[in-house]
């Protein structure tokens, strides 16, 4: 019998909504037209940040294959399976060689503990990004997602994602966003910032959609 898989979604409820609707009336009315955003989250932050690598310039489609591809290879993504397996098998799953070494780096990494990825939950976001990106392959808006994505963390504004600009852009009718105007914003929005990044995502995609 095949196990029912059980979709996590990011936990926020009506005391986000309302402080964000207060803050901002145009977002307030793009949140009631919207309803509550189910937003998939990866508790496993392991397992999670090489997903991310995996899902690095490729579309969604095909980093759904390719991640696919690797579970069948290994079985379950946790850093021992993925370390006995050689570079180029990785690489046969569909990714260049440089994604498959970042991939075996993250694992090594995990297993001597150089990253203590059980530990990160306890760490603050600035101290996660700091440990992330010391790894090869990891900049700052992939460590940024994961604190999203996986540890759930209520702050989160990311100036690198291409979709939450647009959302901002979009929502203000605006032709460009410097680095400093977006500030105006996550102060704005803090401390919910990443309820109003799921928002801002839900704006962004019913016209475009992308990354940095």
């Amino acid at each position: 019998m095949k196990e029912e898989v059980v979709m996590k979604y990011f936990k926020y409820t009506n005391k986000e909504i309302e402080y964000l609707k207060k803050k901002d009336k145009k977002l307030g009315k793009e949140i009631d037209r919207i309803g509550m955003v189910k937003r998939e989250v990866e508790p496993d932050i392991f397992s999670a940040l090489i997903s991310s690598i995996i899902s690095q310039q490729i579309s969604t489609k095909a980093a759904i294959t390719v991640k696919n591809r690797l579970i069948e290879l290994i079985g379950e993504i946790i850093p021992q399976n993925i370390n006995k397996i050689e570079l180029e098998s990785i690489q046969k799953c569909g990714m260049s060689l440089r994604k498959a070494s970042y991939i075996r780096g993250i694992a090594e990494v995990a297993i001597n503990k150089t990253v203590d990825f059980e530990n990160l939950h306890s760490m603050t976001d600035d101290e996660v990004i700091k440990e992330l990106t010391s790894l090869k392959g990891v900049g700052e808006w992939t460590a940024e997602m994961l604190l999203i994505h996986s540890l759930q963390r209520p702050n989160i504004l990311s100036y690198k994602d291409l979709g939450i600009r647009k959302g901002i852009m979009k929502l203000y009718k605006l032709t460009e966003l410097s680095k400093k105007e977006f500030e105006i914003y996550r102060i704005k929005y803090s401390p919910y910032c990443s309820v109003a990044s799921l928002y801002l995502w839900e704006i962004s995609s019913e016209t475009t959609e992308g990354k940095d």
